[in-house]
């Protein structure tokens, strides 16, 4: 029965560590733009490096 108890109390413990994780990284900005650096590999910077 304790094990029970323990592996209900673990579980819930790695879901609020989850929940912290996911909080932390929108808030850090991680999840900003995540279309971007696709696109900005195909612009041509040839135009600022010739001048």
């Amino acid at each position: 029965m304790w094990s029970l108890y323990f592996l209900i109390i673990i579980s819930i413990a790695m879901g609020i560590g989850a929940w912290l994780w996911f909080l932390w990284s929108i808030k850090s900005g991680q999840m900003d733009d995540p279309e971007g650096p696709k696109y900005r590999m195909l612009e041509d910077d040839d135009e600022e490096n010739s001048s």
